[in-house]
């Protein structure tokens, strides 16, 4: 299956996927990996994002998938938890299936025993506990700090870049979710990976973006189907 993925949003999350997406792929024996990026602009979805102007940004989405229908792929997926905001508007206008990051957490985490998370990532994210789509897991996030951690991560994400200040504002986060009984760390925002990769925080942490790329890649196995993943 030939796998389309809005990039740029921001660049650091786009080669983190690139490169995990293609290990996993080469892992579950894909000989060729069929895969298109291109290019979105993080500025307008962080304005779009904080404004929660869903329609604008599905919108200015639209031609970045209908650029990846025109080279051949079969679905499309975003590279940014926090551009799934606007997943239900840019899926009802768009061409091609667009494969969630979201909508597979829920079933990872029972699989793993996970009760209850700590969520780092947008604002939107931590304030909206993911968008409100974890059904079967329960979710916390430091809500007095909603907006420093925020500004934070995004601050990350346009630089591609994580400090040392940064890095443990973060990690201090975690531990104090972890304290408050989350059972494990889930980084709901792509370029988190910039500040816990190499890591040990002393707690459980889970890469949402890991579960979108072994979902991605078995797709591209023909481990699974689109109807499948989308039932």
């Amino acid at each position: 299956m030939h796998i389309g993925l809005i990039g740029g949003i921001g660049v650091a999350a786009t080669v983190v996927y690139y490169q995990r997406l293609t290990a996993a792929a080469a892992a579950r024996g894909v000989p060729k990996l069929e895969l298109t990026i291109v290019h979105g602009k993080i500025h307008e979805l962080i304005r779009n994002n904080l404004a929660d102007r869903r329609t604008e940004q599905a919108q200015a989405f639209l031609p970045l998938v209908t650029r990846l229908q025109d080279a051949g792929c079969d679905c499309a997926a975003l590279s940014s938890l926090g551009a799934h905001f606007c997943f239900d508007e840019l899926a009802a206008l768009s061409p091609l299936p667009i494969v969630s990051a979201v909508a597979p957490l829920d079933a990872y985490f029972v699989d793993q025993g996970i009760k209850r998370v700590g969520l780092l990532g947008t604002r939107v994210v931590m304030r909206t506990r993911l968008y409100s789509q974890l059904t079967r897991t329960d979710a916390l996030a430091l809500d007095g700090e909603i907006e420093s951690l925020g500004q934070a991560y995004q601050d990350v994400a346009v630089t591609g870049t994580c400090s040392g200040s940064q890095r443990e504002l973060f990690l201090d986060a975690g531990q104090r979710m972890i304290a408050a009984g989350a059972d494990a760390i889930v980084l709901a925002g792509t370029d988190l990976n910039l500040a816990f990769d190499g890591q040990d925080p002393g707690y459980r942490v889970i890469d949402a973006l890991d579960v979108h790329v072994a979902l991605l890649a078995d797709l591209a196995a023909g481990r699974k189907t689109l109807s499948g993943v989308q039932s």
